[in-house]
């Protein structure tokens, strides 16, 4: 049982850090992300909050963890909007075959 866990434990690891690298790739592709680094960020948050989103993460620094969150919220697609607004969108007599 307990090998199970840690096997469980390592590959959420692992998908964590595959995903982040393609997040960051991405975001290098667009050019959000360069070798200049010519802005900081300041703020006030929970220390537990960002405990929180590193072990998620899978991150050590506050940097890597800014990056990866400001990454994923710049690339996020608006499917959930355009889903929505196509509400009532299709006929009612239309056969979807379901």
């Amino acid at each position: 049982m307990g090998a199970q866990i840690h096997s469980a434990t390592d590959n959420e690891a692992k998908v964590a850090l595959t995903r982040n690298k393609l997040v960051l790739e991405q975001a290098r592709a667009v050019g959000l992300l360069g070798t200049a680094k010519n802005t900081r960020l300041s703020g006030r948050v929970p220390s537990e909050l960002i405990d929180a989103a590193k072990k998620r993460a899978h991150v050590a620094s506050d940097t890597e963890l800014l990056e990866l969150a400001l990454s994923r919220l710049a690339l996020e697609d608006d499917f959930g909007a355009r889903l929505v607004k196509r509400k009532g969108s299709i006929p009612s007599d239309i056969d979807l075959g379901i």
